[in-house]
């Protein structure tokens, strides 16, 4: 079992047809993108029709698990009881692929987060069917924090 960073009252999320490759691929702790089999292009998340080419054939293909913060946000309100507060809620950029990932940074002071900064994606196991992708600093980078101005 991996290590655990939320709580068992998280709410799940619900696989369908078309997702069900990105979640299996989850569950084994591999990182998947899919790919229209018509046109390639790449989409996520994963959905049942290329918004390019709006052909329905498609397949999943293995993505290096890491990438680097587009964008994040630090949570202090808890939205589901058992949080420890704060949170971090970032947008990863994959390398390679026009496709941005929602997940949360773990391990992390809020204080030493930068967009930019590289980061590797790690797994937390929700069950034995189950795991979801949260993201850490990349183990070579890691940013002082910024002193506070006038103190």
């Amino acid at each position: 079992m991996s290590e655990r960073w939320f709580p068992d009252t998280m709410p799940l999320p619900a696989a369908s047809p078309d997702t069900l490759g990105w979640w299996q691929a989850a569950a084994e702790h591999r990182l998947v993108v899919q790919v229209c089999d018509a046109c390639g292009r790449y989409r996520h998340p994963p959905s049942p029709r290329c918004p390019q080419c709006h052909q329905e054939a498609s397949s999943f293909v293995d993505h290096p698990p890491h990438g680097t913060i587009y964008t994040f946000t630090v949570v202090h309100q808890a939205f589901v009881p058992g949080i420890e507060l704060p949170y971090i809620v970032a947008v990863i950029d994959l390398p390679a692929v026009p496709i941005r990932l929602v997940t949360n940074l773990v391990d992390t002071d809020p204080s030493e987060v930068r967009i930019g900064l590289p980061v590797d994606l790690v797994w937390e196991d929700m069950g034995p069917d189950l795991a979801l992708p949260r993201a850490r600093l990349a183990s070579t980078i890691r940013v002082q924090a910024v002193p506070e101005v006038g103190g």
